[in-house]
């Protein structure tokens, strides 16, 4: 069977670790606020807030100082108008509940695959010569219909930049274009880069300030 043609972004899907080991599905829970304001899709980058629960992460070219917690694959929590304990692949915005749960990939280690855009949704490539680099993120909102993301690497973001969130580990071969380019990439998070003698951004277990 041929690989699929990556027609629209669809958000960070974990794939493996680094140093090759599978990933194996795991995720950590951790709390949303009641009525917190923001839809948050499968494959977005989540964050965590002062009083402890998470929210959705929408840098780009950067990232929030404390580091992202990982991303975010899916919520449970009573859903306040049948009283009945839900599963979903997102996060509806202002939903009204004392348990909700966020399942989310925490792993520092973790490596994603996502889709390469040139602008907010239109499909792009970079050449095999990215792999190494960094680049930032395209922030889209997702989708209310399949629960996915719209998460994007942005293809003229690429560069040796220390402060982009993202580090290009390899790139999809079965996803190369007409042009020798590949629109699809294998990524983990940047490290924590020096700001004012503090290290910041890159993922919130690698920064040595807490929050």
């Amino acid at each position: 069977m041929a690989y699929p043609t990556v027609e629209a972004p669809y958000g960070l899907i974990p794939v493996n670790l680094i140093g090759g080991q599978p990933y194996a599905g795991s995720t950590r829970q951790m709390k949303i606020a009641s009525n917190y304001g923001t839809d948050i899709f499968f494959g977005d980058v989540v964050k965590r807030a002062a009083d402890g629960t998470i929210q959705k992460e929408t840098g780009t070219t950067t990232v929030t100082a404390t580091g992202v917690i990982g991303v975010f694959v899916g919520v449970t929590y009573t859903d306040p108008s049948t009283s009945q304990k839900t599963f979903k692949q997102y996060y509806p915005a202002s939903t009204v509940a004392s348990d909700i749960q966020a399942y989310v990939v925490d792993d520092p280690d973790a490596l994603f695959k996502v889709a390469v855009v040139s602008g907010t949704t239109t499909i792009a490539g970079i050449a095999y010569g990215s792999i190494g680099s960094n680049a930032a993120l395209v922030q889209n909102a997702g989708s209310t219909t399949n629960g996915n993301s719209k998460v994007a690497i942005l293809s003229s973001s690429v560069a040796t930049t220390l402060s982009l969130p993202m580090r290009i580990v390899d790139v999809v071969e079965e996803t190369t274009d007409s042009s020798g380019n590949y629109t699809e990439v294998i990524v983990k998070w940047n490290a924590p880069h020096e700001d004012s003698n503090v290290a910041t951004g890159g993922h919130a277990y690698m920064v040595g300030t807490g929050l």
